[in-house]
């Protein structure tokens, strides 16, 4: 797993399963100094998430912001 184990001690059920499913996508996930969670894909720009989200919605929203995320060089083509 690209994932340190202790760098996600803690996290609930549905951070789990985001970060798995991030990992099956090619996503590198980190956690940041503040404590977030980094994910991260060469080519792609940084997305992040709260380690402990306030709401439900929030591993929903980062999981959509994974599957849309599009290659920087598009982004720039499509500008």
């Amino acid at each position: 797993m690209t994932t340190p184990a202790h760098a996600l001690r803690g996290a609930n059920k549905n951070l789990w399963d985001l970060v798995a499913f991030a990992l099956d996508e090619g996503w590198i996930v980190a956690r940041t100094k503040g404590g977030h969670v980094k994910f991260l894909k060469v080519g792609y720009c940084p997305i992040f998430t709260s380690f402990t989200p306030s709401d439900r919605r929030a591993g929903l929203n980062a999981r959509a912001q994974l599957r849309r995320a599009q290659p920087m060089n598009e982004l720039d083509q499509t500008l």
